[in-house]
């Protein structure tokens, strides 16, 4: 019996779904051995933290105006290989050449910042491009599976980068950076040899309207005439939601990049013990996101990620009531799951607001520089409420701020609730 179109799409969907989420780790391993290993480059030259973390956020800054302007250059190219592969197939390859010069200019400071700058150049020119791929070929109601697939493979890139600075570095400081370089150079070789993105549904549909003369969609569209479409839209989802990534995701890069301090200062950790407090919920993320993908298409995005920050906020208040080690490990793995509900479906409810296939690409751009804001913001935000309140109270500090992000979900859901529309519930 031959295999019907929808057996097929689906059959495609995870395909590509796997194939993107190899594209997505091979990117991220770097990401996060770069983020490991190249502050104590930094440190053995400079003196001060406060510089060292400047440039070290070079990359979220170069990402704030790259990323949006790249995704919507995507969305306008038109070849025979579509209109993301040309870019990951000369961003990739370009990237992990990069990357294994940084330990080579680590003897001159102005070199290796030269070369930390090429290196997030490039990376943040393809970062989107890599993850719209998901909505280019995956249908809008299996979309949050297909992201769960995504987050999963990027989490495990933090233990793969743990385990290369715990196996390799010491003994060959140089050599390890040639690991994650050939993990991205064999991922774009095996997206090169199985994937043409022109042959993808969203493709198709953008085709179909440069085709079409009175299509609203038709001609170019820039990233920022998507940006004056969505503050000038009388409906405010569109807007509401990139509100709300910026706002959780800062209180996620709060509860991250935070909690070795509050270890040390809330709970007489040492330096190692504060630092291995986040294993245990990394885990838990990684068992429990997919399931949460399935939930969230069974009973709705919005309602999934408005949970998930309820269930994060109370986690984090009932760790500062069971301040412990114990107490703590567990209240982290609670929040992550939790936070796992807003992670895997924000990007799809974004997405599938979008009114066009032809705007995937700003959109996936969108969200990254949504995310990245906040997490540049998030931790300065906590960082001075617990001047003020003092680290025991560091995570409530977390969990005030997570409340903003759960008004505003909020406020889409009676948005959402008002237009009453047929299609509300699939868009979300």
């Amino acid at each position: 019996m031959r295999p019907t179109a929808t057996t097929q799409s689906a059959g495609t969907g995870r395909r590509i779904t796997f194939l993107v989420a190899l594209a997505v780790f091979a990117q991220e391993v770097t990401w996060n051995f770069y983020d490991a290993q190249v502050p104590p480059l930094l440190t053995a030259q400079l003196g001060s933290a406060a510089v060292v973390g400047l440039l070290m956020g070079m990359d979220n800054i170069l990402g704030v105006f790259v990323q949006p302007w790249i995704g919507s250059r995507s969305d306008n190219t038109r070849t025979s290989w579509g209109r993301r592969m040309p870019y990951l197939m000369v961003g990739m390859p370009l990237a992990a050449g990069i990357f294994l010069l940084i330990p080579f200019a680590a003897a001159s400071l102005p070199l290796l910042v030269a070369v930390m700058f090429g290196y997030a150049l490039v990376v943040n020119s393809f970062r989107p491009v890599a993850e719209a791929l998901v909505p280019d070929f995956v249908r809008p109601e299996r979309r949050s599976r297909a992201n769960a697939v995504v987050k999963i493979a990027s989490a495990l890139t933090i233990v793969v980068a743990a385990v290369l600075s715990l196996l390799v570095v010491d003994d060959h400081p140089t050599g390890a950076f040639f690991i994650p370089s050939a993990m991205m150079l064999a991922a774009v070789l095996v997206l090169g040899c199985t994937v043409r993105d022109s042959r993808s549904p969203g493709y198709q549909a953008a085709l179909a309207e440069d085709a079409d003369p009175s299509s609203a969609g038709s001609g170019r569209i820039r990233a920022r005439d998507a940006m004056r479409d969505i503050l000038r839209d009388s409906d405010r989802s569109r807007l509401l939601v990139i509100l709300a990534i910026a706002a959780f995701g800062g209180a996620w890069a709060a509860s991250r990049s935070l909690v070795t301090p509050y270890g040390m200062n809330a709970l007489d950790l040492s330096r190692g013990e504060a630092g291995g407090l986040t294993l245990v919920s990394g885990i838990a993320y990684i068992l429990l996101a997919y399931p949460l993908a399935m939930l969230a298409e069974r009973v709705g995005r919005l309602k999934v990620i408005l949970a998930g920050m309820g269930v994060f906020c109370a986690a984090l208040v009932a760790g500062t009531v069971l301040q412990t080690q114990l107490g703590t490990i567990v209240a982290l793995s609670v929040a992550a799951v939790g936070a796992g509900g807003f992670i895997i479906n924000a990007a799809v409810v974004l997405w599938n607001l979008a009114p066009s296939a032809r705007v995937l690409g700003t959109y996936a751009g969108l969200y990254n520089v949504s995310w990245a804001m906040g997490g540049f913001l998030g931790p300065t935000v906590v960082g001075a409420m617990v001047d003020v309140t003092g680290w025991r109270l560091m995570l409530v500090d977390v969990a005030l701020v997570t409340l903003l992000a759960i008004a505003i979900v909020s406020r889409i859901l009676v948005l959402q609730g008002r237009r009453a529309a047929p299609t509300t519930e699939g868009n979300s």
